[in-house]
């Protein structure tokens, strides 16, 4: 499968401009709103009656519900379209985030966090699909990327938010609604906000228009590079389960190479603070270290989409595996030596250089191997892999602890990272289309 030599008509930075009042907007803003009160969470639950295991059950019902939420989004995407699905993810979870303010239980609270996930989850897939039928191939991954990085934008920013509102507030609730604001702008966006194809059918150089293909031909179009307009073709939807099936070798061999990914992100985020901890250090010491690991991180997130596009997908999802699964199994062999923080210091920034090198490849890889014509109910598959595969690993490193050590933990969650750099060499070349070099 290749792509054609053809320039874009229309530059990459003019399109991605085009996609701000619509995909990277309200991506902003849900995140800001998300990452604010994602911190809250446990403490509420706590206000409400819950001891600490309760707490973090109710916490985690955010990323069961995206995981439970993914598959009936592609369904709903398939069947009322990309914005439609946006806008209606954004008022439920806005009549969601009223619920958490005003919970007078703990059921109904955390009830709401699980509604809050779910719709999280489609609002993610909506803009997935969207952005994987109308971004030319040339530039898809810097695209996506970008929407990555806007989303770790608001995750990042989110949680100062909520600080400097408990500061000057002192009360958490203040926090969901600062949530509610930006979900109604969020919706605001979705729906009267420019549309990015419109916008491109008018920058388009002038020309005659090309000939439809014939509508008997079944063969697959040539990628010529050029932004999508107009209607996405609804003649044959398979619906997901059929999708799955037609599906489960790319989804059971590179679905699976990208939940391996997934899950080494996942237990960066839990290992490295329990890393800390395990080697003595203070608070205040092992949030400077993390936050550093995830400004380098956020600083690569547009490099790693250059990287894509201009020399394929592997370019960087190898080096991302490797530093990352590297970089674990050196850290787990550095507990009891004398300079451990200085080590934990270390390989904290080289798994934010290779977390950051990964930003946009699994949204980038669903896009390049889901159906060209109906991708919603295809993604659904996908991200719900990726999601368990981040969703199970912090699970695993906390059972591998508990029967053994916090060190044989993190060497596990790096071979994991090993074997799927190996499986994404495997498997990128055979699936995902070439890009132009």
């Amino acid at each position: 499968m290749h792509v054609s030599d053809r320039p874009d008509p229309v530059p990459a930075r003019d399109v991605l401009w085009r996609f701000a009042p619509m995909i990277y907007g309200p991506t902003v803003l849900f995140a800001l709103g998300e990452g604010a009160v994602i911190p809250l969470i446990p403490i509420i639950a706590a206000q409400l009656g819950a001891d600490v295991a309760t707490a973090a059950l109710v916490a985690s019902a955010l990323v069961v519900g995206q995981l439970c939420g993914n598959i009936p989004a592609g369904w709903a995407v398939a069947r009322i379209g990309e914005r439609l699905t946006m806008a209606i993810a954004g008022a439920l979870s806005l009549v969601a985030v009223i619920g958490l303010a005003l919970a007078p239980s703990l059921g109904v609270f955390a009830s709401a966090v699980f509604v809050i996930g779910f719709c999280a989850a489609a609002f993610g897939l909506a803009r997935h699909s969207f952005m994987a039928t109308r971004v030319p191939l040339a530039f898809r991954a810097r695209a996506l990327s970008l929407l990555g990085g806007t989303f770790r934008l608001g995750m990042f920013i989110g949680p100062f938010v909520a600080a400097g509102l408990l500061a000057l507030i002192g009360d958490e609730h203040a926090t969901i609604w600062f949530f509610a604001g930006c979900l109604v702008a969020t919706v605001l966006l979705v729906l009267l906000g420019p549309d990015p194809e419109t916008s491109l059918a008018g920058a388009a150089t002038p020309g005659p228009s090309p000939r439809p293909a014939p509508r008997g031909d079944s063969t697959m179009a040539e990628d010529t590079g050029e932004p999508v307009t107009g209607s996405i073709p609804t003649t044959e939807r398979a619906g997901v389960f059929r999708t799955m099936w037609a599906y489960r070798r790319v989804l059971s061999r590179l679905g699976l190479a990208a939940a391996s990914l997934s899950a080494v992100r996942s237990a960066r985020q839990v290992v490295l603070p329990l890393w800390g901890v395990s080697i003595g250090l203070d608070a205040q010491t092992i949030a400077l270290v993390v936050g550093i690991s995830g400004a380098i991180d956020f600083a690569l997130f547009y490099a790693s989409g250059q990287v894509m596009d201009r020399f394929g997908r592997l370019w960087a999802a190898l080096p991302a595996m490797l530093l990352m699964g590297l970089g674990f199994v050196a850290l787990s062999s550095t507990h009891d030596l004398d300079q451990s923080a200085m080590w934990f210091a270390l390989f904290s920034a080289v798994l934010g250089v290779g977390n950051g090198l990964s930003s946009g490849i699994l949204l980038t890889l669903g896009a390049d191997v889901a159906p060209k014509n109906d991708p919603a109910p295809f993604l659904g598959s996908w991200r719900t892999l990726t999601d368990a595969g981040g969703a199970v690993s912090p699970l695993l490193v906390s059972g591998i602890a508990a029967v053994s050590s916090l060190a044989v933990a993190t060497g596990v969650v790096g071979v994991i990272g090993l074997v799927g750099a190996v499986a994404f060499v495997r498997w990128v070349p055979r699936f995902v289309p070439r890009v132009r070099p």
